[in-house]
């Protein structure tokens, strides 16, 4: 990981009385500092990335506390962590992202909530629900209902969001059950403050150990226990935990002089629910709301007499709850028949079914539910206000409308850019094969000029979604994954599946080092900064690689092929698709993630500028008197650097390509033109700063020879 988070280290260390100031996730590291944690793992996932990130980087502080810090393999090891509290009265923690990481993670969730917690045993899950996505769109919600785990939705204030992470362990261990914190992406990256405690060192830690607990067959999730488990889970775990939230009053009522109507809204949505009553002259910035507001930052389980309380004497309430199922409204509403409450019950039949609840969609079914119960209300200003969106919108819409769709990108000089290009090349001989996508940096091939992918199902999962359809197809299929996604769960659900079953296929195993697409994480396979030479290729490096790994199970066709070598990559690609006899083949496409690369050329360059050393910058560009303006070498590569600019020929109207400021001298236009037999407009350059008398003398030789 190379970023580095000296000042967050910092101010995890604050005591008591002092201020803390940050976003949502450093917020909730420090809180579960203060709450005495023992143990924390997970697997990285925006939007809680930072969470293990921090932790890894303060390991010496850590030690000092005793805390145990591990980065796990993926969600499922996070989540077996959590046993250490089945049996002794230790507080741990776990974090992934979202629904991904909790399907991977449930097989252990199941057992964990069956057995039963002593110490508390938190999950900090990252929702990534709503517009800004880049998972399938389910809610954390579901699994939370299916375990009985208890799950925390805070509003998205770091005060209460630490407030919510210290209950999280008490409401965990006062009713033995484990506990979900839910935070959106805006709850994660929300900035502000709040009064510190000093951080508290557990009485069971590795820096203080403790015996190991005497046999407790009731503590195992194994018949005949777990039926005993699933009693104990409705009738003494559901209604301690119903006790402490409405004791500690987790959930938080807003009166307002409204009285008759009134929202119950997630405490997630709170912020967005303020701003909409705020549009509609019913609520002032300082949270003041004309209209009850009941926000649930536990949205399971609910405590009845609380819904009950809330709604007696209103006509009607509104439930203001993203995604479907409506979990939440269902519950409700058995709630208030159960107890023959008389207040209407709206929510889905006045909001959207799907997505993100945005404030404007809050304002239009706000307004709808108003304009039933609450008649003669003016809420004129909302109706302004979404008349200046829809304008806002049709002069955009205007103004963009000449502009081509811009998807996203692999990033600039990215290594797996090349592989595709190859492909691409490779596909002329072969025809294209079925393609099992993963998730990843490499899924952004999906879009233009590959689009390449024909499924993406999982983290690590490409190679085994492909079993289904191989033998079906007259050509051999091809999946890709990532080094993070072959350790997640690649080896085993793909490779050795495949294995087992005699399979044929080809594997291409993108070797960048990195978890990048999380932020760069190392991995068990990650060379040492002083194994990359220049170019981003390692050296052969001591054990756990992954053609060791391949070797080890019994891959026999296995090749390392350098990414930017197009000529290379292509030729062992349509080998690999051709080649006989049947039978798994293997292609690792090695080269260094560019950011990562970056990060760590750039500060050298700076440092050897600044001590007069000699510099060599490699730039690529087009020769525009050569360049045909085909685009032949765009539709192959998609580097943003490489674009087209007006042709300098008055004789000629298609543009020329070019290659702009921000180019990282990959190589790759240039690989692409020579593999693919194109112009030959391409040239490579040689930038030198503070150069030498040799580099003088040759450069005036030059000049001799080439005129101005």
């Amino acid at each position: 990981m190379e970023r580095a988070f000296s000042s967050e280290i910092e101010s995890l260390k604050l005591g008591d009385g002092q201020t803390f100031h940050g976003e949502g996730i450093l917020a909730v590291t420090k809180a579960l500092l203060q709450s005495g944690v023992s143990y924390v793992g997970g697997y990285q996932g925006a939007p809680v990335s930072h969470l293990l990130d921090v932790m890894v980087q303060a390991r010496d502080y850590m030690d000092e506390l005793g805390v145990h810090v591990e980065a796990c393999t993926n969600e499922a090891s996070a989540a077996a962590m959590l046993g250490a509290s089945i049996n002794y009265p230790v507080r741990g923690a776990v974090t992934w992202k979202s629904i991904v990481g909790t399907n991977v993670a449930s097989d252990a969730l199941s057992y964990l909530s069956s057995a039963g917690v002593l110490g508390g045993a938190l999950i900090i899950a990252g929702e990534d629900y709503g517009e800004g996505a880049s998972v399938a769109l389910e809610r954390t919600h579901a699994i939370a209902l299916k375990s009985s785990l208890w799950m925390l939705d805070p509003r998205p204030n770091l005060p209460t969001i630490v407030r919510m992470v210290e209950k999280g362990f008490e409401l965990s261990e006062a009713s033995s059950s484990p506990v979900i914190v839910d935070l959106r992406i805006r709850a994660c990256h929300a900035q502000g403050q709040f009064a510190t405690r000093a951080n508290r060192a557990a009485a069971m830690s590795k820096r203080h150990r403790g015996a190991s607990a005497g046999f407790n067959y009731d503590r195992l999730a194994h018949p005949p226990a777990i039926f005993r488990q699933e009693r104990l889970k409705a009738e003494v775990r559901l209604p301690a935990a119903r006790r402490f939230i409405a004791e500690h009053r987790l959930n938080e009522a807003f009166g307002g002089d409204l009285g008759e109507v009134g929202v119950i809204v997630q405490g997630g949505l709170y912020n967005n629910l303020q701003r909409a009553l705020q549009l509609l002259d019913l609520a002032d910035p300082f949270g003041t709301s004309r209209v009850p507001i009941l926000a649930l930052n536990v949205v399971t389980p609910l405590v009845p007499e609380e819904i009950v309380g809330f709604c007696a004497g209103k006509r009607a309430v509104l439930v203001l709850e993203e995604g479907q199922p409506e979990f939440i409204e269902q519950d409700i509403a058995t709630t208030l028949r159960r107890n023959d409450a008389q207040a209407k019950l709206h929510g889905k039949d006045l909001m959207p079914m799907t997505g993100e609840y945005s404030a404007e969609l809050m304002v239009r079914g706000l307004q709808k539910f108003l304009a039933q119960h609450q008649p003669g209300l003016d809420v004129g200003g909302g109706a302004q206000w979404l008349s200046k969106v829809a304008d806002t919108r049709r002069q955009a819409s205007a103004l963009l409308a000449g502009l081509p769709p811009r998807p996203p990108n692999f990033c600039v000089g990215c290594p797996e850019r090349p592989v595709f290009a190859a492909l691409k090349l490779a596909e002329r001989e072969t025809g294209r094969p079925h393609i099992s996508g993963d998730i990843g940096c490499h899924a952004f091939a999906t879009f233009e000029p590959f689009s390449m992918g024909n499924s993406i199902l999982g983290y690590g999962m490409s190679l085994a979604s492909a079993a289904g359809v191989g033998p079906m197809m007259a050509q051999r299929p091809l999946a890709v994954m990532g080094d993070g996604g072959f350790w997640h769960n690649g080896l085993l659900s793909g490779v050795a599946s495949n294995l087992l079953n005699k399979g044929d296929a080809v594997l291409v195993v993108m070797k960048n080092g990195y978890a990048s697409a999380t932020g760069t994480q190392e991995l068990i396979s990650s060379p040492p900064k002083e194994a990359r030479d220049a170019s981003g290729r390692s050296a052969a490096h001591a054990d756990h690689t992954i053609e060791n790994a391949l070797a080890g199970v019994g891959v026999t066709w296995v090749k390392t092929v350098h990414t930017y070598d197009v000529a290379e990559m292509k030729k062992t690609l349509t080998e690999a698709l051709t080649a006989e006899p049947k039978g798994l083949k293997v292609i690792v496409a090695e080269g260094e993630c560019q950011l990562e690369r970056q990060r760590r050329a750039k500060p050298e360059t700076a440092q050897r500028l600044s001590a007069g050393g000699r510099v060599v910058r490699v730039k690529y560009g087009v020769d525009e008197d050569t360049c045909t303006g085909d685009h032949s070498c765009i539709r192959l590569s998609g580097c943003p650097t490489l674009t087209v600019k007006d042709n300098p020929d008055p004789l000629r109207k298609d543009p020329v390509a070019t290659v702009i400021e921000g180019c990282v001298g990959c190589g790759l236009c240039g690989e692409n033109a020579h593999a693919a037999t194109l112009c030959p407009s391409f040239y490579r350059a040689e930038v030198i700063q503070n150069p030498t008398l040799w580099d003088r003398a040759v450069h005036n030789l030059r000049k001799a020879f080439v005129p101005a």
